[in-house]
């Protein structure tokens, strides 16, 4: 296998359709698309400063690396990826690409990030920016802290725990979604979605949970939460009070205590919904 190390490459495609290569402490400086169609490359240490540097590139692993913000929109279409102890700079990583293994990676910057992937595992991940995940399939989260709104809009069959959330509007027009063990803050969580379910979670939101079909909750806390389940299909047992529901579908919900229960729309039927208070339970 050939190897560079404290190599510095300038202009466009610099090391185009490499293969089987080890880089070490390398910098790759001004030029578009260095490692274009690569195959079988091993980065260490290695800098990115320009743009697009691992399009439609197979069987890549990364770590101690960096991406700089000038290296925009720099991994798409690519497939068989492990990235390790990284910081990704950069907006708009990550297109199109599947079989991606993140960990230990920092993205300050990470707008528009991680769009239509699939099968995804990412572990102790910090990322910062709007329109995080969306589109994206077949993900396992262990450990994420996510700054930006519309979280994981379209997504399917996401596994999520012990992830720190704020971000409105996260998780919608999803279908398949399970959250352990997490925090969520942020307005209109869940809308349009279908099988959600959320485990020891605390969550605090206003209209959240609205316009779903099949969302589950066991264990969890809502926490300032209010106008909770409108038009949705429910199954909870909260481990606090709710400040107030309003017309859900149907289902069942169990609360400490309710502040207020609204059913003010003719279509809603109120004996549709069981919900049981513990506050009563204990008269």
């Amino acid at each position: 296998m050939e190897k560079y190390v404290q190599q510095k490459f300038v202009g466009e495609r610099a090391l185009f359709q490499s293969r089987d290569l080890t880089l070490e402490y390398c910098t790759f400086a001004d030029g578009e698309s260095p490692l274009k169609e690569s195959k079988n490359i091993t980065l260490d240490n290695t800098l990115f400063q320009w743009k697009y540097p691992l399009w439609y590139a197979n069987d890549i692993k990364m770590t101690n690396g960096v991406l700089f913000e000038m290296a925009r929109s720099g991994i798409w279409y690519s497939h068989n990826m492990t990235i390790q102890n990284t910081t990704i700079e950069a907006p708009k990583t990550f297109r199109r690409c599947s079989d991606l293994t993140l960990e230990k990676v920092t993205m300050p910057n990470a707008q528009e990030t991680l769009w239509n992937c699939s099968r995804i595992k990412m572990k102790d991940v910090t990322a910062k920016g709007d329109y995080f995940g969306m589109g994206s399939s077949d993900i396992e989260i262990d450990g994420l802290t996510l700054v930006g709104n519309y979280g994981f809009d379209g997504g399917k069959n996401i596994t999520v725990r012990n992830a720190r959330m704020l971000s409105k509007d996260a998780f919608w027009n999803c279908e398949n979604v399970t959250v352990y063990d997490s925090y969520i803050l942020g307005e209109y969580l869940g809308w349009n979605s279908k099988n959600v379910t959320l485990v020891n979670c605390t969550i605090e939101s206003l209209q959240g949970m609205c316009y779903m079909d099949n969302v589950v909750l066991r264990d969890c806390k809502l926490l300032n939460t209010t106008l909770a389940f409108e038009y949705s299909t429910v199954d909870a047992t909260v481990d606090s009070r709710i400040d107030s529901v309003k017309n859900p579908y149907s289902g069942r919900i169990q609360a400490h205590d309710i502040d207020e229960i609204i059913f003010d729309n003719d279509e809603m039927n109120e004996k549709d919904t069981e919900i049981i208070l513990e506050k009563n339970a204990s008269e």
